[in-house]
Parts: structure tokens; sequence; C-alpha cells
């Protein structure tokens, strides 16, 4: 039997998402409260070129302040409550990469934090890639790291690749191109 929630109210809501608490009867017959984060969904791009190597993929060493550090993941962002995925995933690209997409294909969809949230991630392949830049989001520290992607895989399966979102992207890229 499934929890019932009592009440619900939305304690924070920011411009890209809100903190919602909710009094929950449990079925032991206590009640909690639990908080959750209502997100509008993200996409992750996994941007791919072909060099004389090989594949590589447009990753970003980008800071992010939760963490007090630079890391090493896949452009990735927000979506607006009702855009459009793929029109997100292109702005997304520009924005970040300073690249457009000629090609998308979906690699699927992951909840990054289930737990906590009931965000989204859509993940797409992103292919043909011409320079088509758009300006970055003011507080975005991003320098575009281009690395191949049989390193990405070794590093994503080690260890050394430690953003969840970037793991499963450059997994299941892998994979696809495979066949």
């Amino acid at each position: 039997m499934a929890p019932t929630i009592l009440s619900s109210r939305v304690a924070w809501q920011g411009a890209s998402w809100r903190l919602r608490v909710n009094s929950i009867l449990l079925p032991d017959g206590s009640s909690v409260n639990k908080a959750v984060i209502e997100h509008p969904g993200a996409v992750v791009l996994v941007p791919l070129r072909e060099s004389h190597d090989g594949p590589e993929i447009l990753m970003l060493r980008q800071y992010r302040l939760a963490l007090d550090q630079y890391i090493l993941e896949l452009p990735a962002g927000t979506r607006g409550w009702d855009e459009d995925w793929l029109e997100c995933a292109q702005r997304e690209l520009r924005e970040e990469t300073g690249f457009r997409g000629g090609r998308f294909e979906s690699l699927g969809r992951c909840w990054p934090a289930p737990g906590l949230s009931n965000e989204l991630m859509n993940i797409y392949l992103a292919t043909t890639l011409q320079a088509d830049p758009l300006p970055m989001d003011s507080d975005e520290i991003i320098e575009v790291m281009p690395i191949p992607l049989k390193k990405l895989v070794v590093m994503a399966l080690d260890g050394q690749l430690q953003d969840a979102k970037s793991v499963v992207g450059i997994l299941r890229a892998d994979n696809y191109l495979r066949g």
C-alpha cells in the first residue's frame, strides 16, 4: 500500500524548480513530513564529432558551487516548464559548447535523484555539429574539452568520471554507436 498525501504546500519557488513539503500518512498509521523538489526536467547532450583518432565527445570542465570544485561533465541544462525537449537540447548545446547539432538521437531517459526529486533527464546524442554559439548563462564557468569516446568509457567505468548523468550518457552513447 502506498502512503497517502494528507496535505501539500509549496515552501519555496525559484525560476527553474520548487520545493514542496507533503504531510504523508504511512501504511503503519504514522505520519511524517517529506520534502520533494519539483523540476521541469533537463536535457543531457552527448555532442559527438569525428577526429583522426575516432569519435570524440565535447565535455565540459565546469565549476559546481554545491561541490566547490570543477568537474568534468556532459553539457546539460534545465528546460522551461513548457519548453519542447528538442528545443531545449539545441539551446543548451549552443549555449554550453558553441555548436548547433544537425541531428539528435534519443538515448533514453533517467531520474538522477528519485529519492529527492521528480526531475527527468532526456539524453541525446548530438551529431553533425556546426559552430553557432549562443551566450552562456552569466553564472556558468565552463571550458569545452574534446575527449576521445574510448577514453571517456574507461573513465566512466573506473570511477574517474563521477557525474552520474555523464556516466549514463557516455555508456549509452558508446552502446548505441556499437550498434
